[in-house]
């Protein structure tokens, strides 16, 4: 029993051995779900390290599960982002492995803001969770349901890649 523990010790201390963001140069790819009201799809994104605590981004996600009495089109459905986070893991210090980023985002729909956590269990693959929230929507006229579609407050949730 000894020799078991051990080695599971031994296995979970080299699978926690990630880092976060690394600054200047660090790429990160995040793949997941889209979660909204009326709307369920795809997340995608990609980070690229500017500073020790910033980075810029893009992201895009597509509503895959919109129920049917809404008539979704193409437009409706997509969206596409600019972002800048601030990665601040490093300030806040809780965990090498952890990183939070709070940031801003500039999609084709609206001028938002984000708050994002990854978590690495090695030095390539993770988890992340954000809440993106419009802070000003481009069309300020009452919105149908279709409309609302990534114009709204969203959840993210899905794998990270380090890339470097």
């Amino acid at each position: 029993m000894k020799k078991v523990m051990m080695i599971a010790c031994l296995l979970t201390a080299y699978l926690v051995n990630g880092q976060a963001f690394t600054g200047k140069g660090d790429k990160k790819f995040q793949m997941g779900a889209s979660l909204q009201n009326h709307a369920t799809g795809l997340f995608v994104s990609f980070d690229y390290g500017l500073g020790e605590n910033f980075s810029i981004g893009a992201t895009t996600s597509y509503a895959l599960a919109v129920p049917s009495d809404i008539d979704a089109n193409f437009e409706d459905r997509y969206d596409l982002t600019a972002r800048f986070n601030a990665n601040i893991g490093n300030v806040i210090n809780i965990d090498e492995n952890f990183d939070l980023y709070p940031g801003i985002n500039f999609s084709l729909k609206n001028f938002g803001g984000h708050v994002g956590a990854r978590y690495f269990f090695t030095k390539g693959f993770g988890v992340f969770s954000e809440a993106l929230f419009p802070i000003a929507k481009y069309n300020t006229d009452d919105l149908t349901y279709a409309e609302e579609i990534n114009n709204q407050f969203t959840v993210n949730v899905g794998a990270v890649f380090n890339l470097n």
